[in-house]
């Protein structure tokens, strides 16, 4: 495993804690940014790159439940959001094996194919098959996005308000928009990451927690940037070599704001900056080998 994004100030290049034996850092004296650190939210994302995907999904799984381990400490529940795509499959079946108290975990979905969710498509199927219905959680535990409305914008509206009675009527909560303990992302080979597609109208929406997100003419749900962003730790998990070229992109240095704004616009997943929690990126060596540290 490599590793990267140090503190600027130390010049320590190994920012995975909890690594074991099975890492190995990459040190430097004078470590090279894919992208400015001033230009970075603060703190600095952890970067790591797994020889292998099998690999790649045992260390999410031991970020993942430190992440809940933290946040039930915090707070005395996990609130998590989601990923679909058939990267964290194996991520979520190894989740099912974990001694948890499946009571005080709630589950979201951060984005969903506008399909039943019977369908082989769906993302609630996949979770549900390959971890939530194998564990004792509560029904009430898990908040799927709905399909099965006269549209998708009616159920994102509707999936808003459902997520709305639980944070602020029944939490409390009084900020504009929930922080999520952990969310779970993935990435396209265009960029996109949740279902916020490249070049789409999701991409503007700043005053919604769920909104459309269009892929052509197949449309989706999901939460939107601000909520992606408010969340106290967020998690890409990215596999394969075909996402190296949106990976650069993603990467990629750029001091012009009007260029910036074009690539966040193009490879939606450059709007995940995290306001105040961390962003960890966790590549397989086929998807990573390119990256500069």
């Amino acid at each position: 495993m490599t590793s990267a994004f140090p503190d600027p100030a130390s010049g320590a290049t190994d920012a995975a804690s909890g690594a074991d034996a099975r890492s190995e850092s990459v040190n430097s004296s004078s470590p090279s940014f894919p992208f400015p650190a001033e230009s970075l939210p603060a703190p600095l994302p952890t970067v790591e790159i797994w020889p292998d995907r099998p690999e790649l999904i045992e260390r999410a799984v031991e970020v993942v439940l430190s992440q809940i381990d933290h946040a039930l400490k915090r707070s005395g529940r996990c609130t998590m959001a989601l990923a679909g795509g058939s990267t964290p499959k194996p991520l979520y079946e190894q989740l099912a094996q974990a001694d948890l108290d499946w009571s005080k975990l709630f589950i979201f979905w951060g984005d969903e194919r506008y399909v039943p969710p019977t369908s082989p498509d769906s993302n609630q199927r996949m979770a549900r098959e390959a971890w939530l219905d194998r564990v004792p959680i509560p029904a009430a535990n898990c908040w799927p996005m709905p399909t099965d409305g006269a549209s998708p914008a009616e159920d994102a509206a509707r999936y808003e308000a459902q997520l709305r009675a639980l944070f602020c009527d029944q939490w409390g909560l009084q900020a504009d928009f929930p922080s999520l303990d952990l969310v779970l992302l993935g990435l396209g080979d265009d960029g996109h990451t949740a279902s916020l597609f490249p070049n789409t109208a999701a991409l503007a929406v700043r005053d919604r927690w769920v909104t459309v997100g269009n892929r052509g003419d197949d449309p989706r749900i999901t939460l939107t940037v601000p909520v992606l962003n408010q969340a106290s730790c967020t998690i890409f998990l990215v596999s394969g070599e075909s996402k190296q070229p949106a990976i650069a992109q993603v990467f990629a240095p750029c001091d012009d704001p009007t260029l910036a704004a074009l690539l966040d616009q193009t490879y939606p997943a450059r709007l995940v900056r995290p306001v105040s929690g961390e962003l960890w990126w966790l590549f397989d060596q086929s998807a990573g080998e390119r990256l500069e540290f």
